[in-house]
């Protein structure tokens, strides 16, 4: 967990993690776009090779991670596979 000031400069704690994303063939680009508006997620990118999708995400707690991969990721048509990476410290 991290620590984010707000804007009236008060700290609250953070989770980063790294979710690889792999798809049907043909669905990187929709998935790219569609992940890209979520929100708590800071960065998303189509790779070549496996996993395809590479995503930045930032939430709350560990409930913010669950639902916004479990919740929304994992139910985007087109996902096959997800693969969370929280980072530590």
């Amino acid at each position: 967990m991290e620590s984010t000031a707000d804007s009236l400069g008060e700290e609250y704690a953070t989770m980063r993690a790294y979710v690889l994303i792999s798809v049907r063939p043909g669905k990187a680009r929709d998935i790219v776009a569609a992940v890209g508006q979520l929100e708590g997620v800071r960065h998303a990118d189509a790779c070549w090779g496996v996993p395809d999708i590479f995503v930045e995400v930032q939430t709350a707690d560990e409930k913010g991670l669950n639902e916004l991969v479990i919740d929304r990721i994992q139910k985007l048509d087109g996902v096959e596979r997800t693969e969370t990476h929280v980072v530590a410290g």
